[in-house]
């Protein structure tokens, strides 16, 4: 029996993830990887989820904590979440919260609720890899986000990451996000707003989220056509598997559906952890990160305005995690990276993942949160020669 022969034939969309391979490079003491899009592991509040596990398990939730639970999440954190999103400038209650495991589960349901084969889905150009892994299996035709022009063709959603975005590390303008929802408009389109770095702001002023600007002018966000999803992977554990999405209650009505049939619900004791570290002092733990991750990035920046050559630009980001790097024309940035590897013990991710025509061969992410700055001092002084003498 060839087994092959009786997948479905969404699995031929399915690709391994270049990112998640990489990663298992970081076990090499040897190797110093800008590859991994992951946070500082020194700074994940470890004490505190300590403290709220043994709280938990000790106290007159325990039960309830190892114990099934609703589909739509543990509802103190859904309260939390509700007066989270207020400071963000959207009105909503409970019934418009879903708890995910991470935001990418969210992708996953949302590809699976909108896309049928043939639909068009418009994404950033570049976008965040696991998007496309996302929504790929439910066979969408992918177009380019260009902002810049107004869109007339029908769409089922626009993807985007607004907020110093993966791969590009680049924040759009209110300008830009009000012209998203002017396309998303013409095109009866969804929006999904991907957010999971959006705490993370080092310099700069903070822009309004596209949800929060189509409410403005007293939109109810069950009327609103952006779909919001958040995560604390990157601010308190991805480990955790914890993130929400914020949307219409017809959206999330549909969300729980999917999710009773996939995984029932997210783990509740993890959900409650996360509810009692968040209750208490997250906001305090968001502005350590905070401080730590700025100089990292300045870190990097700095390096990179010291060793790079002639022929090679990059973003400044003012938040998030990421540097986008854009190589000479004529250099493939897949061969240098096995020249990097080998000659200079050194990892980045090649930009040609994060685009879904395949573009990009020339292009590469770093990722400055994860590797110390004496790592990222001397790597990126490393990557310089790599790309000096790369031919």
């Amino acid at each position: 029996m060839n087994i092959s022969d009786l997948f479905a034939n969404r699995m031929k969309n399915m690709q391994a993830s270049e990112i998640r391979e990489l990663l298992k490079i970081l076990d090499q003491d040897d190797i110093i990887s800008f590859a991994g899009g992951i946070p500082d592991p020194t700074l994940f509040p470890k004490k505190r989820f300590e403290s709220a596990f043994s709280k938990i398990l000790s106290g007159k939730n325990a039960e309830q904590s190892l114990q099934y639970s609703v589909s739509e999440g543990y509802l103190p954190l859904r309260h939390w979440l509700v007066e989270y999103m207020a400071k963000l400038n959207v009105d909503c209650d409970v019934d418009n919260i879903l708890i995910t495991s991470g935001s990418q589960q969210a992708l996953d349901y949302l590809g699976k609720m909108f896309l049928s084969k043939d639909d068009v889905a418009v994404v950033d150009n570049p976008t965040y890899l696991g998007a496309l892994q996302a929504f790929r299996p439910y066979e969408p035709e992918f177009e380019p986000l260009q902002i810049e022009q107004k869109r007339n063709g029908r769409a089922k959603f626009i993807y985007t990451v607004p907020d110093f975005a993966n791969p590009t590390g680049v924040t759009l303008s209110e300008q830009e996000r009000r012209r998203i929802l002017e396309s998303a408009e013409i095109s009866d389109s969804i929006i999904i707003e991907d957010a999971p770095y959006k705490a993370l702001r080092y310099s700069g002023s903070d822009q309004t989220s596209i949800l929060a600007l189509e409410m403005e002018d007293g939109k109810p966000v069950d009327d609103a056509r952006t779909v919001f999803c958040g995560s604390f992977s990157k601010t308190l554990s991805p480990g955790l598997r914890v993130g929400w999405v914020c949307a219409s209650k017809e959206i999330i009505e549909k969300l729980v559906l999917i999710k009773q049939a996939a995984d029932l619900h997210s783990p509740t004791i993890n959900q409650m952890a996360v509810h009692e570290v968040v209750q208490h002092d997250f906001n305090e733990h968001v502005e350590g990160l905070k401080l730590v991750y700025c100089q990292k990035r300045d870190a990097m920046l700095g390096a990179l305005d010291v060793n790079m050559p002639n022929g090679v630009s990059w973003t400044k980001p003012e938040g998030g995690m990421f540097i986008w790097l854009k190589l000479p024309a004529t250099m493939d940035a897949t061969k240098l990276l096995k020249h990097a590897l080998h000659k200079h013990k050194i990892a980045f991710v090649p930009g040609h993942a994060f685009h879904a025509n395949g573009e990009g061969i020339n292009t590469l992410r770093l990722n400055f949160s994860h590797p110390s700055i004496e790592n990222i001092q001397t790597g990126i002084a490393e990557l310089g020669q790599c790309i000096s003498n790369f031919t």
